[in-house]
């Protein structure tokens, strides 16, 4: 018994000294380089992500911005014309008033949703191209 429970300790002690590696050598100057290439690859697609995020949010806050100056302007115009309309002809006036008012607000939620339709779509495709550039990165090494 003393002689297996001996030889079970010294294997127990001989298993963890040979789990335990040896610090790796030192890189190859290649693997160095091609690390340097990959991490700057992989800066260069994150700042045309970022470049791009920013293009279009911007072009998305434009085009919202216009067609809400443009619904205002229609709604201004058709109100105007129900203002300056005969009494009998006023409640006609009025209510294609409101016609224009519920279409322009209509144009502009389309407008304001195609706008950020386009805007997450060149997002998503800046982030495939950084998942590109990652995965090209990643063969290098």
């Amino acid at each position: 018994m003393n002689k297996l429970l001996a030889t079970l300790i010294a294997g127990l002690f001989a298993s963890g000294a040979f789990a335990q590696t040896t610090a790796p050598a030192a890189s190859a100057p290649a693997v160095v380089k091609a690390e340097a290439k990959a991490d700057k690859s992989t800066a260069k697609a994150m700042a045309s992500e970022a470049k791009v995020d920013a293009k279009a949010e911007a072009k998305a806050t434009e085009a919202k911005t216009d067609a809400t100056a443009d619904a205002s302007h229609k709604k201004h115009k058709a109100h105007a014309k129900a203002a300056k309309a005969d009494s009998e002809d006023k409640m006609k006036a009025e209510a294609k008033a409101d016609k224009v008012d519920a279409k322009a607000d209509e144009e502009t939620t389309k407008t304001a949703v195609k706008a950020d339709a386009k805007a997450k779509k060149a997002k998503t495709e800046a982030t495939e191209a950084e998942g590109k550039a990652d995965i090209k990165a990643a063969a290098g090494k």
